[in-house]
């Protein structure tokens, strides 16, 4: 478990600084446990999403084939499932139907509840809908925006997700925010913090350089040698 203070600051970081700390932590570049593509986030000024990943996939075009009464028991033990676990946690849900998906799983009745169960935001491939009408303090970062909750149903929950091409395990560590996502490594968890401050200082030698100035190549030069010093 984290402690507070890193919860603190990932939560005031953006994914980006996450990703390029992550690359610091690690000491090399190719680090590729993010998103891909375009994604969209229900309160872009707000701070990000920070927890352990609760897993599950869904569908939403077609009704689905069996019983009621077993995707109602489904649709129950998904709920306790993330009404459980470790926190900070963050609901991380697949839509099978991508790139066709149209099932907005993530409305105001869905979001209310994981809420309540003490989850920290959602994030998926599939569809939100209900923008303005979501609770404070829990963001959702989606594929899509769209009206219509279509079929949709729970196929799954507790096991390994795709969410844009990033593969989410039941428990990994999640950052998210309206650039898209990324998964910790478990082993530089403890590194991190230390990994944010350091990057922080070796950019600031870069913008102390150039915002709101203009300066000669030589300049330049000199600061992004500094900075390159500063990184390593």
């Amino acid at each position: 478990m984290m402690d507070a203070s890193l919860l603190e600051l990932l939560r005031k970081v953006d994914t980006p600084t996450v990703c390029n700390a992550i690359e610091v932590a690690q000491g090399k570049r190719g680090f590729s446990d993010f998103t891909r593509g375009t994604m969209l986030c229900s309160a872009p000024d707000s701070g990000a999403v920070v927890g352990y990943a609760r897993t599950a996939r869904i569908q939403a075009v077609s009704p689905p084939a069996e019983p009621a009464d077993v995707i109602r028991a489904r649709r129950m033990a998904y709920y306790r499932y993330m009404s459980e676990g470790p926190r900070p946690g963050v609901a991380v849900v697949q839509d099978l139907d991508v790139p066709d998906a149209i099932g907005a799983y993530w409305g105001e009745v869905n979001t209310n509840i994981h809420k309540a169960f003490g989850l920290s935001g959602a994030l998926t491939d599939g569809v939100m809908r209900d923008l303005g009408d979501l609770p404070e303090g829990f963001p959702v970062v989606a594929g899509s925006v769209g009206p219509s909750h279509g079929f949709v149903h729970v196929v799954d929950f507790d096991q390994p997700v795709v969410v844009h091409g990033m593969t989410v395990a039941p428990g990994a560590l999640v950052h998210a925010d309206r650039h898209g996502a990324v998964t910790v490594p478990d082993d530089v968890v403890p590194e991190l913090a230390d990994a944010v401050a350091t990057l922080m200082r070796s950019e600031s030698i870069v913008f102390e350089a150039v915002k709101g100035r203009q300066i000669s190549f030589e300049e330049f030069e000199a600061a992004w040698a500094a900075f390159e010093a500063a990184r390593t």
